[in-house]
Formats: C-alpha cells, structure tokens, sequence
C-alpha cells in the first residue's frame, strides 16, 4: 500500500471502513518469490518515486498496468547509483524515443524531477527515454526491453530510408519527428496485425513509383524482423510519408 499508514488521523481502537486515498498493489503468486525478493531488494523510496510517476501517467492516459511499478523501481535505484558514482549510460535512441513517444517523455521528465525532490540528484536527460519505455510498456502491455526494440528498429528503418534518398533527417524538425511517428505507429499496427482502410495502393505506386518502391523495401525489412505479414496498405502509407520529405 502507498500512502498516508492505514491509522493515519484515527484514534485508537477506530473501525477503519476503507483505506481512501491510498494506492494498493498486490504481488501475484506465480509459484516463487520471486516478486517478493525483488521488492524487498529495492529501497522503498524509489517505489514511492515511481508510484508517483505511475500516478502522474494515469491522469493522462487513465489505463496503465501496474506490473511496470517494480521494473521501474529498480531501473531508478540503478539510475540513482550511477548518477552518484558519475556515470552516464548513454541512449543512443533517445531523440528517436522521444519522436516515438511524446506523451510517455514528457511525464518521464516529470519523473526526473520527482526524483530530484525525493533523493537530491539531477539524473541526465538520457534517463528520461529509459523512463519513457517504462511507461509506453504500461501502456502497450509490452517491457521496456520490448518498447526499446521498437525504438530501435524504427530509427534503422529511418536511417535506411536516409541513405537510399541520400538524405540526413535532423532529429530536431518537424519533417523527422513526423516520419518517425508515422514509422513507430506502423511497426505497432504491424506486430497487432491491425488493419488500416484506406487502399490507395494504385495510385500511390502509379503517382510515386520512387516512394512506393522505398517503402515496399522498408516493409521487406520489417516481415524479415518481425517474423509477420504486412498488409499492402501499408506500403502505400509509408510511400506518402517518403514522399513528402523527397
């Protein structure tokens, strides 16, 4: 439980009828301890920290799974250690995490600010995109290491589709951000098998034959990646979104 204690502003010997404003989690048995040495191996502090950040996520996105309080927990107790021993781990993908996910970096740079008032130190903004994959698992029903992945595979994609139109997206325009957006959101439809309705296979590859054939390439890439099918709308999509940055 996270919150005031359970007598908190009771007299002794008072009923207590409900717990109000405190948070309840609960380990699930799974058949070890697992769960249970893992909490009691991080200091509650950093619990309380990333309840909060958890807090901070559901007023905007309401619905986030809970199973994401200890992975975050521990993943700020290990920041917290590093950034009092001086050391930086460095996220090459964190201005492609930020394109990806906005909303979850925004509350993850909320995040880094709680743990300033609660511990006293400034971690580097890098941490703000591991935070990010935290809570864009909470959100996907996915892990962090999955979200990274993602990450990953997007800024690959991105980078390919630089060198064929011997281009160099910067990371910090509008035209980059909204590529990579389009690319996060169609590797999460892709690995959902959701289908988009609009067919404009035709046209696109009649109007854009260069664009179309890029992004059947790219697409090529993802089946190989992913071990799935991707629906030919798809490809169509993505052509639009190269051509407008050719």
């Amino acid at each position: 439980m996270i919150g005031k204690g359970l007598g908190f502003g009771r007299k002794n010997g008072e009923r207590l009828e409900d717990t109000h404003d405190a948070k309840i989690y609960t380990l699930t048995n799974d058949g070890n301890n697992s769960a249970l040495q893992k909490i009691n191996s991080i200091n509650p502090i950093f619990i309380e920290i990333a309840v909060q950040i958890i807090s901070e996520a559901e007023k905007k996105f309401q619905d986030i799974n809970k199973d994401i309080l200890l992975p975050m927990a521990d993943h700020i107790a290990m920041a917290v250690k590093r950034g009092h021993n001086g050391v930086l781990l460095p996220n090459p993908f964190h201005h492609d995490i930020m394109s990806m996910f906005p909303d979850e970096y925004h509350i993850a740079k909320k995040g880094l600010n709680v743990i300033y008032r609660k511990i006293g130190i400034h971690l580097p903004v890098e941490e703000a995109g591991y935070l990010s994959l935290h809570i864009h698992a909470g959100l996907s029903g996915e892990n962090a290491a999955a979200s990274l992945a993602d990450a990953k595979l997007a800024a690959i994609l991105i980078h390919k589709i630089e060198l064929a139109l011997n281009r160099n997206f910067s990371k910090n325009t509008l035209k980059y951000n909204r590529l990579m957006s389009h690319v996060s959101y169609m590797i999460l439809r892709i690995k959902k098998h959701e289908r988009i309705s609009v067919d404009m296979n035709k046209y696109v590859q009649t109007s854009f034959p260069q664009a179309y054939a890029l992004a059947a390439e790219i697409c090529t890439d993802i089946v190989s990646e992913l071990q799935t099918d991707v629906f030919p709308e798809e490809i169509s999509l993505l052509a639009l979104h190269i051509q407008r940055v050719i």
